[in-house]
């Protein structure tokens, strides 16, 4: 399964990117240049001289245009070479990188890999929580040696915390716990609830929980493709509404670097109103949750990888339970939207094509 192309990306974190000097990523195997204009605004350009291909990121950044280090041809934010030092100055008409539609959001640089003409920044899924104008957030970033897919999997289906979290995460309530799934047109949601729980004293201290205290926990996910999801955890006393309890919201963003390694974009979000009490939350759920990210879930998901050995997913007829609905329906949901680009660009391809017939009888009338 390919990638699907016209759509958003997380290219970097607002904070990686700078004006005065290119910042490089590898994003859907496509090798990336990103800096600043004068007004602030994000660049995504291909990281390829149109002269000799050397890649521009490792170049400076001169008069807001990026300046190739091989031999000095400088392009300008939209892509089109701004500057010659040879031959006199001219232009060359083919001296132009491509520069991909790019959005600021959530504190965060997003990019469009496909048709420019079709970018809609209204299109973006909402995270307000991780909105820098009124919250205080955290991130985190993680390069995964696996698929996009299997880091979907793994965070549409947080049965897991029990197992490969036993000491920070997890309970052994939690495979007990009532799963329920569905959604709404492109969207996929799991909701999780556990009911008369005591929490891992990592989740208990973050919520401000007594460690011998028990509550209902309930973990809410939505994905929406390609791989951005929103994950709220809430608690309240064991047998009490939902309405009455504490949430911890946060983003995750899945961005592929290729077809087995994956960009894992995440961020924390808590109202500005709490001042120094959510910043220290969001650092807390951020720094604490590195160690299960890094040291549990990225090496079982990159022994998956390795254990697929560049199989298909479906080739390999996965066993199939109940808690991985979610998973699935999101899956099904990309293989139709990336079903549905591949048709539409042959299509194109078709409708552009010129019949041999056309072309004979055109040469037989001159």
């Amino acid at each position: 399964m390919s990638f699907l192309m016209n759509t958003w990306y997380v290219a970097a974190f607002s904070h990686e990117v700078r004006p005065d000097q290119a910042f490089a990523r590898t994003l859907l195997d496509l090798p990336v240049a990103m800096f600043r204009e004068a007004d602030g605004r994000p660049v995504v350009l291909d990281d390829r001289c149109a002269h000799r291909f050397a890649p521009l990121s490792r170049g400076r950044i001169v008069n807001g245009a990026l300046e190739c280090p091989y031999h000095g041809l400088r392009f300008g934010a939209s892509g089109q070479c701004v500057h010659n030092p040879h031959g006199g100055g001219r232009i060359p008409s083919g001296a132009q990188v491509r520069r991909y539609p790019a959005v600021e959001r959530y504190g965060a640089v997003w990019f469009w890999p496909g048709d420019a003409s079709l970018a809609d920044a209204a299109s973006l899924p909402d995270f307000p929580f991780v909105c820098r104008d009124s919250n205080t957030t955290h991130d985190g970033y993680l390069l995964t040696r696996a698929n996009y897919q299997l880091s979907a999997d793994n965070l549409l289906d947080l049965s897991h915390f029990q197992f490969l979290h036993p000491d920070t995460l997890g309970s052994d309530a939690m495979a007990a716990g009532d799963v329920q799934s569905g959604g709404v047109g492109d969207t996929v949601w799991v909701r999780r609830t556990t009911r008369d729980e005591l929490l891992p004293a990592f989740v208990a201290q973050g919520f401000g929980i007594a460690p011998d205290v028990r509550v209902d926990r309930w973990m809410d996910v939505r994905w929406s493709p390609p791989g951005l999801l929103s994950i709220v955890v809430g608690v309240t006393a064991a047998g009490m509404a939902r309405e009455t309890g504490l949430i911890a919201p946060s983003a995750h963003w899945l961005t592929p670097e290729t077809l087995a390694t994956t960009h894992y974009f995440f961020s924390f979000g808590l109202p500005n109103e709490m001042g120094e009490a959510g910043q220290q939350l969001v650092r807390y759920a951020v720094d604490g949750l590195m160690k299960p990210f890094e040291h549990e879930d990225l090496p079982m998901l990159e022994a998956q990888q390795a254990r697929m050995g560049g199989q298909e997913f479906w080739s390999m007829q996965p066993a199939l339970l109940p808690i991985d609905m979610g998973a699935i329906r999101a899956r099904r949901v990309m293989e139709r939207l990336i079903a549905k680009e591949a048709a539409q660009r042959a299509e194109r391809l078709r409708a552009a094509c010129v019949p041999i017939g056309t072309l004979v009888r055109a040469a037989g009338s001159r």
